[in-house]
């Protein structure tokens, strides 16, 4: 049994980017993540680890500070809220155009533009589709509880650095200002940079090394042939992960006859809608995709066989919907309710919209 802890969602992340060993957090403050950064400069991991924390003088220079710290093989993250990640856009592009890993928090908020503060899901397709230029993926993690914002940082480094690639943890406002009980794992060292030699020395930028070619790391290539080739060899990438590094999560499936998807906190709400729905002798099941991209399309197609409508839950207007209703290729019915701009939908309307959109409609 680890540390328990009475934690806010920003603080146990910010606990676990300290705990996963990570060498730097580069950030600018935006609400409703601010606790993140403020955590860091409380704790000052640089007396305990040695970990850099810099309040950047933007988002902007936050996640090329993250790009450059990468590309030395560092373990490098920055947070923000979403007019922030929207700023950090074209970083994401060149990181992953260059194969570095790294690791981004987006807590959503509501839009579009400034919007508020409050707690939103708008910024999925951005996330999932990639809201800068060029033909380039993230895997992209939904959290659904303050503890899976600890224990994700560490998942996320993993995957990163498997398949040097960025990996964005999106959770909303409500999960960020929640407090939950935190179980808190050990202290994970930090890598000295002769071990970040001896592991990442083909790719990483590490200093001069007898007998090896310089590595060169960038996202230009003027000769299209080359481009060509490497969009290749990124697709073929992420061909693989598709394959391989799927996560969902199933409650009450076996007999339903009807089927919520949702993720972090409308999942939640969810949940408990499931439970209420029930009561009322409503046969309906919760599907929560956990990793957003790769999407679970190929078991949400499976379950299409057995339920016979779909409901679509999000703090949006209907985006993770489009990817279900191309998972179920239009065998059955799906629609999609939601509350926005910062509004949480409770159990009792989820319950309602089903009754109306799905099983009545």
């Amino acid at each position: 049994m680890g540390e328990l802890r009475l934690m806010k969602g920003n603080e146990a992340i910010a606990e676990g980017f300290i705990r996963a060993g990570v060498d730097a957090y580069y950030g600018y403050p935006i609400t409703p993540q601010s606790e993140v950064m403020e955590y860091l400069m409380l704790e000052q991991p640089e007396k305990k680890t040695g970990m850099v924390v810099l309040q950047a003088e933007s988002e902007l220079a936050a996640i090329n500070m993250v790009y450059g710290a990468a590309c030395t093989g560092k373990k490098a993250v920055t947070s923000s809220s979403s007019p922030g990640i929207s700023l950090m856009q074209e970083g994401f592009s060149y990181i992953a155009g260059s194969e570095v890993p790294a690791v981004v928090l987006n807590v959503a908020r509501g839009g579009p533009g400034l919007g508020d503060i409050q707690p939103a899901q708008s910024d999925y397709f951005q996330s999932v589709k990639g809201g800068g230029h060029g033909d380039y993926r993230q895997i992209v993690l939904a959290p659904s509880s303050v503890q899976e914002m600890y224990d994700f940082v560490s998942i996320a480094f993993d995957l990163a650095y498997k398949y040097r690639i960025m990996v964005l943890i999106l959770s909303d406002g409500a999960i960020g200002q929640m407090m939950e009980k935190v179980v808190l794992g050990d202290q994970i060292p930090r890598m000295t940079n002769q071990e970040i030699k001896d592991k990442y020395d083909s790719w990483a930028i590490t200093g001069r090394t007898p007998g090896r070619e310089h590595n060169v790391i960038t996202s230009l290539d003027l000769d299209q042939e080359n481009l060509e080739r490497h969009n290749h060899h990124l697709q073929a990438k992420y061909r693989e992960i598709v394959e391989k590094e799927v996560v969902f999560e199933e409650y009450a499936i076996e007999d339903a006859e009807y089927l919520m998807i949702a993720y972090g906190t409308s999942a939640r709400i969810c949940h408990k809608a499931v439970q209420l729905g029930r009561e009322k002798g409503i046969k309906v099941g919760l599907f929560r995709p956990i990793t957003l991209w790769p999407f679970p399309d190929k078991r949400i197609k499976e379950l299409s066989n057995q339920v016979k409508g779909i409901l679509s839950v999000e703090m949006s207007a209907g985006q993770m919907i489009e990817d279900i209703m191309l998972a179920v290729e239009s065998k059955i019915k799906v629609e999609h309710f939601g509350r926005y701009g910062g509004v949480v939908h409770s159990p009792e309307e989820v319950v309602i919209a089903l009754e109306t959109k799905i099983i009545g409609g």
